[in-house]
């Protein structure tokens, strides 16, 4: 480490190790360059006055790269200035064996008055050592690394690859923020020789879209499956010689050939998420099968569960049953499995990846950032598994977006996956199923956390749900558009078989928003026409007595109805039997 005039550039006996101090007062490891108890650096000593991201050059020149170490979990966003002067003791072994070279030459000196003492601080409890972590999947693992040890920013920032894929976002934002995180299944690259076809250009093989609430007290990650057929959209990609070309879009083709295939970058996957979810992203970061073996192996290993033995000669992975603890090359094989499990398809596959995802999430959380050397390795592994957007495209920029997101709670981040269907015409594929996704999107978007009531206990059984031609119900229009009921019932009929539908025109009164009245013993019945119009479960109104067999439900629409087949409002709790995950959830088994 250099002397950028910050002192003991001249002992070759420092451990840089030994000069990050844990703060009790914090939770956090802060830098000490100083022997003689100086304070440790703080982003804000670093700044510009006035400005919260400028960092000086060498020379006084304000620039993004600050060639200076970076304090690890840095403090609170708009934290103390410079001219808040803080005592904090010495820490490490360069500075006890610097101080104690002090105290011999002050023995040797004239006495000017009695030395000043100060009260050595009790060590910091297990409880306080544990450094506070938020995130949700692999984007927030390598946002936290990106977050926890900068005292080789220029290292860290120069392992960093970004893409310009036209969108800038500021790295912090107000409102929610949603992630596009993609694994891709390229082959070049160190390490990722000799998995799967070695001509594949790197296409979007595991995809998730992290949303994280404006508030921050919850996140939700939707694991897109990459056989699913879907529509991109024309792309407009940035050339190697800075020129601009439009890749043209593609009707009904698989999801992974958004990235790589006709030469489509990130931000092609990046718009097709965009126009599938009606999600705006903000950041997207990428990552190859080698930053799976590079993050799990910095982690000294993820434990993972599974119920039964595990051998599947594709993937080379061999469990036993029970719990084991995987790294490196065990630890990609067990993400890539599928055939060795469930029905060996790519759904099944997913659920490993956010079993493996969550368990990496909990042990970050225990005590992977227990040590400056630990916090280091993930730093380095994450940093050089990253590629991203030029709006998180400097480790500085990724510390800001790291400390906005960190207050979300483990219990509070939810794992599902985009409700598909089997493809009549193709079983190789999936199609989207728009009855269980279009109400899940309209939730994330509504900003609802799916977490909600997830612990379990005492939650009813999904009601099984009525044929379509068992579905009595009349319409009424009380607040949408003119001629809604009827257009709802020929809808209903057409499109859904519900031949026992019929209008029964304007509502005596005008709701705010559309409700379905149904009686006890028409609950199957309510279940298909709920899932049909997407209703949520407040709009839902069931009487305390059975009806006659010949009595329908009541469908009134309201002035939130736009027309059938949309969904009418977002739901507050998950639709029944989408797949979904805590990740504070210890008990999830592959089988």
């Amino acid at each position: 480490m250099d002397a950028q005039g910050r002192g003991q550039a001249g002992d070759d006996n420092v451990d840089p190790a030994d000069q990050w101090v844990f703060d009790p007062n914090t939770g956090n490891y802060e830098l000490r360059l100083d022997p003689a108890g100086q304070a440790a650096a703080r982003p804000s000593d670093r700044r510009a006055p006035g400005s919260r991201r400028a960092a000086r050059k060498p020379g006084g020149e304000v620039g993004d790269t600050d060639t200076r170490p970076l304090p690890a979990q840095g403090g609170r966003r708009g934290g103390r200035g410079a001219d808040e002067a803080e005592e904090r003791p010495p820490g490490g072994r360069a500075a006890r064996r610097s101080g104690s070279r002090s105290a011999a030459a002050a023995a040797s000196a004239p006495v000017a008055g009695p030395a000043s003492r100060r009260k050595r601080k009790p060590k910091p409890s297990g409880r306080k050592k544990a450094l506070y972590w938020t995130a949700g999947v692999v984007g927030f693992v390598l946002v936290a690394g990106c977050g926890g040890a900068f005292y080789l920013y220029q290292q860290l920032n120069g392992n960093i690859n970004k893409v310009d894929v036209g969108v800038e976002n500021d790295a912090v934002s107000d409102g929610p923020v949603n992630v596009l995180i993609i694994g891709t299944d390229a082959r070049s690259g160190k390490g990722n020789s000799g998995y799967g076809d070695a001509g594949s250009v790197g296409h979007a093989d595991t995809t998730l879209l992290m949303h994280i609430s404006k508030d921050r007290s919850n996140a939700t990650a939707l694991s897109i499956p990459r056989d699913m057929i879907t529509d991109i959209p024309d792309c407009p990609t940035k050339q190697k010689d800075g020129s601009k070309k439009i890749i043209p879009g593609e009707h009904g083709v698989r999801f992974n050939t958004s990235l790589g295939q006709e030469g489509r970058d990130p931000g092609c996957t990046w718009r097709t998420v965009e126009k599938l979810t009606g999600l705006k992203i903000d950041h997207f970061m990428m990552a190859d099968f080698n930053a799976v073996k590079e993050l799990s192996t910095a982690v000294d290993g993820v434990e993972v569960c599974a119920a039964k033995d595990l051998n599947d000669p594709k993937s080379h992975l061999r469990l036993k049953a029970g719990r084991h603890t995987v790294m490196g090359e065990q630890a990609l094989a067990f993400v890539r499995t599928r055939h060795a499990i469930g029905f060996g398809s790519d759904l099944d596959r997913i659920k490993m990846q956010q079993q493996f995802l969550s368990s990496l999430i909990r042990k970050l959380k225990s005590d992977a950032f227990s040590s400056p050397s630990k916090l280091y390795a993930v730093s380095q592994a994450a940093t050089k598994a990253l590629t991203v957007d030029t709006g998180i495209g400097t480790a500085s920029k990724l510390l800001d977006f790291g400390q906005d997101l960190k207050r979300v709670n483990i219990d509070k981040i939810t794992f599902a996956t985009v409700p598909v269907l089997d493809n009549p015409n193709d079983k190789a594929t999936v199609i989207l199923d728009k009855g269980k996704a279009d109400p899940l999107f309209a939730m994330v978007r509504a900003d609802h956390a799916l977490a909600k009531g997830k612990k379990g206990k005492g939650k009813k059984a999904p009601v099984s749900k009525a044929p379509p031609g068992l579905v009595r119900v009349d319409v009424t229009n009380g607040g949408g558009p003119i001629g809604s009921a009827q257009e709802t019932v020929d809808w209903l009929q057409n499109s859904k078989g519900a031949r026992l539908s019929t209008n029964a025109g304007n509502a005596p009164a005008k709701l705010s928003a559309t409700r379905l009245e149904y009686a006890p013993n028409q609950a199957d019945q309510a279940a298909t026409l709920a899932d049909w119009m997407g209703l949520s479960k407040s709009a839902l109104k069931k009487s305390s007595q059975n009806a006659g067999d010949r009595v329908p439900m009541k469908l009134i629409l309201g002035k939130d109805f736009t027309a059938p087949g949309t969904p009418i409002a977002a739901p507050t709790e998950l639709p029944d039997n989408v797949q979904n995950v805590n990740a504070d959830d210890k008990n999830v088994c592959a089988k």
